[in-house]
């Protein structure tokens, strides 16, 4: 933004309306930079008040001299990455918490995972700035049909229901929701036999998950949890008898903890997973165009390799859990 505020400090009599910033009386935006397209634009200049009768020659040539000033100015942005603004923010609810999309680093604390590396590379192709920000899981479907964030993204199962107050984007992932269990369970083998006896189903609350659950077993065998580290952390412990967890995430937890936990059983439900947005979004379009052209080139299948698989081995005993501003 230096060369506007250079151009319109050398031109001082040309009266502008608006809200007056940095003492130039002239209210301006931010010049967006996409990209694929370097350009800039300005926007929302309006003249003030007729000048006094007199001086309308002087005002005339006062305001050529601005167009002239602020069309060189730019040109010459045009060519200059150093005020490069990398475009609109686009503003991400994460969880933090559910791996492998999104959590606290354990050796940095800092957050990354699936999630992260997506919209990063989505934002480099469409021409915006992720900001992701820390929110709780269960509020935040309601959070982002409200329009308090641009989006979410935490593993979000694409459903009819949610679909009435919300956008999906097109699926990202499938998954199979699977039973895992204590390594060496032998009361039961498969979701049949764990509905046939009394056993108790750990799940987190507000997913898909608790909804099979309920379905396989009935509302008073379920368990519900506040954050999935916590439904495997009772399963370990003796709480609950199983969990029922997407198998993704499932493979992503077992990594180190192959003599603690295994999957169990067929498929209980097979789910597209998507980012989602407030109704009538704006980004809906350009990230389903920038997810098509991931997939075609390779580069999902390149970030997803990172993280559902073997090679992936953090746990959720690995990690720090978020705390969430209280609001």
């Amino acid at each position: 933004m230096r060369f506007l505020l250079l151009a319109t400090a050398e031109i001082t009599l040309i009266r502008w309306s608006g809200t007056r910033q940095n003492g130039y009386g002239m209210k301006h935006q931010r010049v967006h930079t996409t990209t694929r397209n370097r350009f800039k634009t300005l926007r929302d200049r309006r003249l003030g008040p007729a000048p006094k009768q007199g001086t309308a020659t002087h005002w005339r040539w006062t305001l050529g001299l601005a167009v002239a000033v602020l069309f060189g100015a730019v040109l010459t942005g045009c060519g200059d990455d150093t005020d490069d603004d990398s475009g609109d923010e686009l503003t991400i609810a994460v969880e933090n918490a559910y791996l492998p999309f999104n959590y606290l680093d354990p050796e940095t604390g800092e957050p990354t995972g699936w999630d992260y590396e997506v919209l990063e590379e989505i934002c480099e192709r469409i021409g915006c700035t992720p900001v992701f920000e820390n929110f709780p899981w269960e509020p935040m479907i309601q959070a982002v049909a409200d329009g308090q964030f641009d989006m979410a993204a935490d593993g979000i199962t694409i459903t009819d229901e949610r679909a009435e107050i919300v956008d999906f984007s097109d699926s990202t992932i499938n998954v199979e929701q699977r039973l895992m269990v204590r390594k060496g369970e032998d009361r039961f083998t498969d979701s049949s036999s764990f509905e046939e006896g009394d056993f108790v189903l750990g799940t987190q609350i507000g997913t898909t998950n608790y909804n099979t659950g309920v379905e396989l077993v009935g509302e008073d065998r379920v368990q519900p949890f506040e954050e999935f580290g916590f439904v495997i952390q009772s399963l370990i412990a003796g709480d609950v008898d199983a969990v029922i967890i997407d198998e993704v995430a499932g493979q992503g937890y077992i990594g180190e903890n192959a003599d603690q936990v295994e999957l169990i059983g067929g498929s209980l439900s097979s789910d597209q997973l998507g980012f989602i947005f407030p109704k009538g979004s704006k980004w809906v379009a350009p990230i389903n165009e920038a997810l098509a052209e991931m997939k075609s080139d390779g580069k999902l299948e390149e970030i997803s390799s990172r993280y559902f698989g073997s090679s992936f081995t953090i746990t959720y005993d690995d990690l720090e859990f978020p705390e969430y501003d209280e609001e």
